[in-house]
């Protein structure tokens, strides 16, 4: 091979790295400005078919104001919230749930929402304690789980291991998983938080959090 071979193919090499090097860079900021924009005029759009023709933006200042759906969808949520936060709010939902779990169809769907809304926007996830490396469904299978406690009753008095509650989630929704009883010394402790457990496990393993120094699982 030529010196004007090998310089052909360095350029070709340096060339297809930059390429993808941008891509890197541009795929997820251009992404995220379509779904953005998407959101923002899928909002807008809700707003104005709500809204009677005298109080459109774009016919009482003549011009179209971008946001103004999401602005007034987030203010919305802001108020139920509030409204939520208080006894005739708490009162009002669990009569609506109570209504909704009366329709057959409507009672699974909307269940599977709340399910997936509790999972991703619940600050609260107490119940998951600590994240733990088991092997799982075999041996020689690693799988991302979470501590829910330390088991008890019957099936604790029935063993001679001392036995801790795991929840096994599935990907991409940790939702749904598997309840199963790991003897403790078989349980690798974790220091990534639930948080960051969650998103590599929705994203199936791209969404790598940073390495700490190791903890004990928590017994409590």
């Amino acid at each position: 091979m030529n010196y004007l071979s090998r310089f052909s193919l360095f350029i070709r090499h340096k060339l297809k790295n930059y390429f993808f090097t941008g891509l890197l860079l541009v795929v997820p900021v251009a992404l995220t400005f379509l779904v953005v924009r998407w959101l923002v005029n899928l909002m807008d759009s809700m707003l104005i078919s709500m809204l009677p023709g005298a109080l459109h933006p774009d016919l009482r200042f003549g011009l179209s104001i971008p946001g103004v759906g999401l602005v007034a969808t987030l203010l919305l949520i802001m108020a139920i919230g509030m409204l939520a936060a208080n006894i005739f709010g708490r009162s009002l939902v669990n009569f609506s749930e109570r209504v909704v779990d009366r329709i057959p169809v409507v009672k699974g769907i909307y269940m599977l929402f709340k399910q997936v809304s509790d999972t991703v926007f619940n600050r609260d996830r107490g119940a998951f304690r600590q994240v733990v490396l088991i092997e799982y469904p075999r041996k020689g299978i690693w799988a991302v789980a979470f501590v829910t406690g330390v088991s008890s009753g019957e099936v604790q008095n029935i063993t001679a291991k001392k036995l801790v509650n795991i929840f096994v989630p599935t990907t991409p929704n940790p939702t749904s998983g598997f309840y199963i009883l790991v003897p403790e010394e078989d349980i690798i402790p974790l220091t990534m938080t639930v948080e960051e457990a969650f998103k590599l496990i929705i994203s199936g393993g791209m969404v790598t959090p940073p390495i700490r120094k190791t903890q004990p699982v928590e017994d409590s």
